[in-house]
């Protein structure tokens, strides 16, 4: 094949996989529902359940990002899938709630993949289509939809005239996983860097060089950007099926189906961001991120409400709340923003950071995945502490005006420092103190 044939290639089967990864991740999103019913789980005792995969994964990234960079992303991404098979095919037979959990942890390792096809990826694409390129990897993400609308008629499957349940649905997924390693193995290449570097045998780097780039704020700054598109999305992926489920009543399989367009939303639409990052900025992407996003949590956070007003002749009585369809296109809006942003933030790594994208990818994959660990547990603990459903909205209005803002100062001191011009009052220059002032009566 030719070296874009090659290339091609690598893209399409990385985004195949991170799919099937991104779908084996998510599971307990749909699964632990069941459990949660199963076992008489409270809300935090579930979000712990569904957030366990996701610490893992949020851990592993930072090291597997690294090995992608000094062993090549192909043997490291075929390693990361058949060991979050064997874990999802252990988590089948866990009948208690600590075996889930250690079950959950390995399961985990599959979120890693997203830090190893990120350093992959990026090796075969010159900057210029780097944005795009990682944005249609980012897509995998779309893997927690299919596991929304396929797991609950997975687990209906009547084998024996007795439903194959939660198990069948894992031993199924952690199948396809294997496969998908299986497949991506045979398919694709190492990446041009990797073999020119074992064919002239430079070094690979330290760990300490390799680490150094984690020294600049700049890094943890796009860390907390990542922490809130990427991490939220997770978060609202893996809670919103047990939200329409309780919230509105709903049967598992539509709860599952009308969250599916969330994380749909939030997937499907990242290679249109790493365009406009590529074509407009990955700076203008962001701001038009943050400000959809915290609009829309700010309605979304607005819990149904009864009111009274004393007339002068009577008192009246309504109610304000957000019902099942304008709450299904907030969060369609939200995720579709989202999904920008996670594609914006990627576009800054390799430009910022060409020669050590594994690690900066890594680290800043580890803290938005550690959100879609810590919001989990905090959406549950709010509820069980104000009662109030939609408080988990609320705290994600308050982390995005906290991005937001900090984003807009940090442009501005660039922006000061480039232009000292700016610097200054515009419109009163009676109050700037470098200028003489006029002191006579």
């Amino acid at each position: 094949m030719t070296r874009l044939q090659d290339r091609a290639t690598a893209l399409v089967a990385s985004t195949a996989a991170f799919t099937v990864c991104f779908a084996v991740w998510t599971i307990f999103a749909i699964i632990g529902v069941r459990i949660k019913e199963d076992l008489g789980l409270s809300q935090t005792a579930f979000s712990i359940l569904i957030g366990t995969p996701i610490l893992t994964g949020s851990l592993v990234r930072l090291l597997l990002g690294i090995w992608a960079d000094r062993y090549g992303g192909r043997p490291v991404f075929a390693l990361v899938m058949i060991a979050g098979s064997l874990s999802t095919f252990a988590l089948s037979y866990a009948t208690t709630y600590p075996m889930m959990l250690l079950a959950a942890l390995g399961l985990g390792i599959s979120g890693g993949s997203f830090a190893v096809g990120i350093t992959y990826v990026s090796k075969w694409y010159p900057p210029e289509l780097q944005g795009t390129a990682l944005g249609i990897f980012g897509m995998g993400n779309i893997g927690t939809a299919f596991t929304k609308l396929l797991v609950p008629l997975v687990m209906a499957i009547s084998i024996g005239g007795q439903a194959i349940g939660w198990q069948g649905a894992a031993r199924i997924w952690a199948l396809v996983l294997l496969l998908t390693a299986v497949g991506f193995w045979v398919v694709t290449k190492n990446e041009p860097e990797l073999r020119s570097r074992r064919h002239t045998g430079n070094r690979c780097k330290t760990l300490r060089e390799s680490l150094r780039p984690l020294r600049h704020l700049q890094v943890w700054r796009f860390s907390l950007y990542y922490f809130v598109v990427f991490g939220a999305f997770v978060a609202l992926a893996l809670w919103l099926p047990d939200y329409f489920h309780d919230q509105y009543g709903m049967s598992l399989p539509l709860a599952g189906a009308l969250a599916a367009t969330f994380s749909i939303a939030g997937s499907g639409f990242r290679a249109l961001g790493g365009w406009m990052s590529d074509r407009y900025g990955a700076r203008k992407v962001m701001y038009w991120t943050f400000a959809v996003t915290g609009i829309s949590c700010f309605l979304l956070s607005y819990p149904p409400t009864d009111y009274l007003v004393h007339g002068i002749a009577e008192t009246k009585a309504f109610s304000m709340a957000t019902g099942v369809i304008g709450f299904t296109v907030l969060v369609f809006c939200l995720g579709l923003f989202m999904s920008f942003g996670k594609a914006a933030v990627y576009k800054y790594i390799p430009h910022y950071y060409p020669d050590d994208v594994g690690a900066v990818a890594g680290i800043v994959g580890l803290v938005g995945g550690l959100g879609g660990w810590i919001l989990p547990i905090c959406f549950g603990l709010m509820n069980d502490l104000t009662d109030i459903r939609t408080s988990c909205f609320m705290l994600l209005f308050v982390l995005i005006m906290v991005s937001l803002i900090w984003m807009h100062m940090t442009i501005r001191r660039a922006e000061k420092r480039i232009h000292p011009s700016l610097d200054g009052p515009k419109d009163l220059p009676e109050f700037d103190p470098t200028k003489p002032q006029d002191v006579s009566p």
